[in-house]
């Protein structure tokens, strides 16, 4: 038997739409990612188990779990008769990278099942396939760090699907998940389909400028570089009071905030542990819309998905 563990991601992180990744971790070392068990059995089954298990569809050929084992017995042309258990602990739809979680665990799951046949790159490219099968773009900005870990930057190139660039390893993540879902597909679909050239300028010089900072240790110049202005302008509608929002935790002493991924989980960093304690606090009153949200104080995870068992 093998046992799986892939943590949680922010894509984009304001700066770079479908071209950063982060894997995080809570500080307090609690489960905030998915887990996949394998093992041989006499056909294919997947059993679901975890906290958000009874959000995923019922029906057995749109669960992401076989969508995985179909495409990887098609590449490596072998049917693995294996039992699959999926304990679903990201909620679905958060923007937290949860499809990524289920997908990234599950095909290093059957590949180390199978003693290996494909490499580090042949499955990042089978996931982000399949991440395309729910946001109907193939993009790797929650797979890639999911899978790898660290801060990611998507190059999208042959052979070279993405690179691990340096992080503020004392830039504390704080996430919060206000317990309701959004589409991603839907959220691509409000997003505009040309973008005039002072946009596209700025957003350029924004990425650069933000990825020169990172190389150069430069925290101050990174900071100044942390906007979006690509998704949040258009998808911030969905999170009501959102500019209240950012402007109350950046006044608590916030050095970054948006958007995760396509919401409605939002991010906020800082530097200092009191501070985080404090956007921890008021985020719990203030942006939970039920109890089944969360605030989560993180770090980065380096290691990505690993076997722990």
């Amino acid at each position: 038997m093998i046992k799986i563990y892939s943590p949680a991601t922010i894509g984009n992180i304001s700066v770079g739409f479908d071209t950063l990744g982060l894997a995080i971790s809570p500080i307090d070392n609690s489960n905030f990612g998915d887990t996949i068990e394998i093992k041989k059995y006499k056909k294919f089954d997947i059993k679901n188990i975890g906290k958000f298990s009874k959000k995923l569809p019922k029906e057995f050929n749109k669960n992401i779990v076989w969508k995985c084992w179909k495409y990887f017995c098609k590449k490596i042309k072998k049917k693995i008769s294996v039992l699959i258990t999926l304990e679903k602990n990201m909620p679905i739809g958060s923007g937290l990278g949860s499809s990524a979680c289920s997908i990234s665990a599950s095909l290093v799951a059957m590949n180390e099942f199978c003693k290996n046949p494909l490499s580090k790159i042949e499955l990042l490219k089978l996931m982000g396939k399949l991440e395309g099968e729910i946001s109907g773009n193939i993009h790797y900005d929650n797979v890639a760090p999911c899978f790898l870990g660290g801060l990611q930057i998507i190059l999208n190139k042959k052979n070279i699907i993405s690179q691990s660039i340096p992080f503020f390893k004392n830039w504390i993540w704080i996430v919060a998940w206000p317990g309701t879902k959004t589409s991603t597909l839907q959220a691509r679909k409000i997003l505009p389909k040309t973008y005039n050239l002072k946009t596209c300028i700025e957003h350029s010089r924004n990425l650069s400028g933000f990825i020169h900072s990172s190389y150069s240790t430069q925290q101050q110049l990174a900071i100044k570089f942390i906007k979006d202005l690509i998704a949040e302008p258009y998808r911030m509608k969905y999170i009501p009071k959102f500019l209240e929002i950012k402007k109350k935790i950046k006044k608590i002493g916030s050095i970054g905030f948006g958007i995760s991924g396509s919401g409605p989980t939002v991010f906020s960093i800082c530097n200092n542990m009191e501070i985080a304690k404090k956007i921890s606090q008021w985020l719990e009153k203030n942006y939970l819309k039920n109890n089944k949200g969360f605030v989560k104080i993180c770090k980065v995870n380096n290691k990505g998905t690993i076997i722990i068992r």
